[in-house]
This record gives C-alpha cells, sequence and structure tokens, in this order.
C-alpha cells in the first residue's frame, strides 16, 4: 500500500484517480463501454488448467523470426496467437511492438524466458501450446486473473480464457512526485505497489485520461485508484506506479470484455523472469 514518504506529501495507492461518482470528463475514442451484460458475473466455476482441446495437428513453419521480420511465417504466428487467445494485432505479415508483446505473454505462459526471437522452444510450444495457471479454480466464470510473478492478465468468460495479455505491475520502487494538479503543485508519494487480493471492477473512462501520476488510456479501476490501462510502455519488468499497465491495442479491446462489478483477482510476487 502507499505509504506517507515526506512531510507535506499526499499519499497515494496506485496511479489513477478513484472516484466514488461518475468520472471526469476526458477526451474520448472510439472505444466504448463494456455492455452491462459483462457485469454479470455467473455462477462459480472450475477452470482446469489444461492444454487446449485438440484439433488437427498443428505445424508451424519453424523459421527464425526476430523482430522486424515480414512474410508469412509471422502471418502463421499471428493467426495461431489470436488462435490460442493473444492479441498480437492484425495478421498483417509485420513482427512489429504488438506481435512482441503477445509472444512474450505467450513465451510467459508456456515456461519460455521471454525475447522477441521466436526460435524452437516457442515453436514446439505454438503446436503443443499449455493454457495459462488458474489462479482462482473456483472463481467466478467471468473473472480476471492478474498473474504477477508471471506479469500477465488471463480474462475468463464462461470459465475458458478469452484474452490473455503481458502486462506491466508496480515497480515496487517508493516514489515522490510533484506536478501540477487541480491548479496547484502538489507533491505525491507512494510505494508504487499492485496488492495483491480479491478485487472488483468499478469505473472507467474512454480515451486518455489524465491523473495525478500521468496518464492512462482507457482506464477500468479495480481497487482504489488502481486500473487496467494502455500505456506507450508496457516493458517486460513491473515499472508501474501500481497499475496494471496494458499494451494499447489490448486496452483498446478490454473495455467491450471486461464490464462493471466483474471479479479481479491479483496473485503472486514477481521475482524475475
Amino acid at each position: 500500500m502507499a505509504v506517507l514518504l515526506t512531510a507535506g506529501a499526499v499519499a497515494l495507492a496506485g496511479c489513477g484517480t478513484a472516484a466514488p461518482g461518475p468520472p471526469p470528463q476526458v477526451p474520448s475514442a472510439s472505444v466504448t463501454a463494456a455492455s452491462p451484460a459483462g457485469a454479470q458475473a455467473g455462477p462459480a466455476a472450475t477452470t482446469p488448467a489444461t492444454t487446449p482441446a485438440a484439433t488437427d495437428p498443428v505445424a508451424a513453419p519453424r523459421k527464425t523470426l526476430k523482430l522486424g521480420a515480414k512474410g508469412k511465417a509471422v502471418t502463421w504466428v499471428q493467426r495461431r496467437l489470436t488462435e490460442l487467445g493473444y492479441r498480437p494485432g492484425r495478421a498483417d505479415g509485420r513482427y512489429g511492438g504488438t506481435t512482441l508483446a503477445a509472444v512474450w505473454a505467450f513465451q510467459k505462459v508456456n515456461g519460455i524466458t521471454p525475447t522477441s526471437t521466436i526460435a524452437k522452444r516457442t515453436w514446439d510450444a505454438l503446436e503443443s501450446p499449455k493454457a495459462p495457471k488458474v489462479l482462482v479454480p473456483r472463481g467466478r466464470s467471468t473473472r480476471a486473473e492478474v498473474n504477477l510473478s508471471k506479469q500477465i492478465m488471463v480474462l475468463y468468460v464462461g470459465g475458458k480464457p478469452a484474452l490473455i495479455t503481458h502486462i506491466s505491475s508496480g515497480s515496487g520502487v517508493p516514489y515522490c512526485e510533484t506536478t501540477v494538479w487541480q491548479g496547484k503543485e502538489q507533491r505525491f508519494c507512494g510505494s508504487a505497489t499492485t496488492p495483491t487480493g480479491d478485487y472488483r471492477t468499478t469505473w472507467r473512462t474512454s480515451g486518455w485520461h489524465k491523473s495525478y501520476l500521468g496518464e492512462l488510456y482507457n482506464p477500468i479501476f479495480f481497487n482504489g485508484g488502481i486500473a487496467f490501462h494502455g500505456a506507450l510502455s508496457v516493458p517486460l519488468h513491473p515499472a508501474s506506479h501500481g497499475c496494471v499497465r496494458l499494451p494499447m491495442n489490448v486496452a483498446e479491446e478490454l473495455p467491450g470484455k471486461l464490464g462493471k462489478g466483474v471479479p479481479v483477482h491479483v496473485r503472486g510476487r514477481f521475482r524475475g523472469l
């Protein structure tokens, strides 16, 4: 939790602005809020941690790919990751940053040290993938699970993984920052942690939301000032003030899938990948 570090500073928990009432007016984007149906979590359900259901055998191209690669092998990876619940962006045959974040998420779920290079171990896993580890086996059928150890988030819908993504959570490094907020210069301090526990999604807003610690894209709050939100930087290590950073393309999609009042379970502790 946040702590008061210096005299006259405001102690914080999280990276956004929690509000019990309607959110402030901010520039809007084309993304709309989730439908009310998303708020209905449904009955408790056990989600087995098993490999996805067997289909026809998959044969990967097995061509070593590095960031910046182009071609049919990249398109194959993008389509395969999408099929498995990851979000590599459009299947355009270009291996860029959006696809890289999805590759990282896939590698982490499959016990592979995340890297930008797609080689034998990643090809093997793409042919025979593992499912994400279930953190709350008897959780609601619609829920979000944040794995701080792996730095991934899994959204379950109907008891099955519907979206799996790379994240960057709170850095754990104490901070104090001075900024102009609500018309005057203020100093904010905190511990930059993403607390573990069981929460529910609360309010949200569309587009870029200015908070006292920076700008959040399409934030969905679930624990006071802590939110899921898009960010231009989502590194492999925890780097936020406490929020759960998402790749921008995931932040575009998530509000349409994650409604209000949906359980959010945060587990684990980052010790390195």
